[in-house]
C-alpha cells in the first residue's frame, strides 16, 4: 500500500535512497531513528504517522538497537519498497 501523497512512479536506486535518508540524520550519527524516518517520508508530501514509523523501524532494525544503520538500510529499501509503494532499483 503507498503512502497517500507519495507519488511511486518517481524510481530512484538504492544509492539514491541511502543519500535521501542521510538528509534526515538530525544529529549526525550515521542512523536513523523513526522520528527522523517520519520526517523524510512527510517531505515527500506522505502522511506518516509515529506508529507506522516506528513499525518500520522495527521491521528494518536486525540489531534491535531502535536505529536503522547503514548495514540495515537494505531493509529499510524492502520496507519501503513492499509497504510504501516506493520504487527502488538496484542501479
Amino acid at each position: 500500500m503507498a503512502i497517500r501523497g507519495i507519488p511511486s512512479q518517481r524510481e530512484m536506486t538504492v544509492e539514491q535512497f541511502k543519500e535521501w535518508l542521510k538528509q534526515f540524520d538530525a544529529d549526525g550519527d550515521g542512523r536513523i531513528s523513526r522520528a527522523e524516518l517520519r520526517e523524510a517520508i512527510r517531505s515527500r508530501g506522505g502522511w506518516f504517522t509515529t506508529l507506522r514509523a516506528g513499525r518500520a523501524v522495527r521491521r528494518a532494525d536486525r540489531d534491535k538497537s531502535g536505529f536503522v544503520d547503514d548495514a540495515e538500510v537494505e531493509n529499510l529499501v524492502a520496507f519501503a519498497q513492499k509497504d510504501l509503494g516506493m520504487r527502488i532499483s538496484a542501479w
